[in-house]
């Protein structure tokens, strides 16, 4: 399973301890220095069941300054997919990968039904 943090995040650093807590094994992946490409972005999209806005980090400095959220509903998937990819910090997180879903943003709940 994938974890996808930003380690100087509060949520991730909770859902990282909770994930500890219940001894679940995980491979930790840095959203900023390892930035998720259009092609993985696109696949766990798929795998999500989510709309699409769920993947943007709505409360980070960058989506709020440069008014993404006016700009969301005339791109297309695929032009979404790129802007995502272009900066780790524009991603909501953490992400959890597995083989059969994807998780974003950590909601304890959602997380025990997966993950327990």
């Amino acid at each position: 399973m994938l974890f996808v943090q930003y380690p100087k995040c509060s949520t991730s650093r909770k859902a990282m301890k909770w994930l500890d807590e219940h001894n679940i094994e995980y491979e930790l992946r840095h959203i900023v220095e390892d930035n998720p490409k259009e092609d993985e972005l696109e696949e766990w999209y798929n795998k999500s069941d989510l709309p699409l806005k769920r993947f943007f980090n709505t409360s980070g400095k960058i989506y709020r300054e440069n008014k993404i959220k006016d700009k969301l509903p005339e791109m297309s998937q695929k032009d979404q997919f790129k802007l995502l990819a272009t900066d780790g910090m524009l991603v909501k997180r953490p992400i959890v990968v597995d083989d059969d879903f994807v998780l974003v943003g950590f909601k304890v709940k959602e997380w025990e039904e997966k993950l327990l």
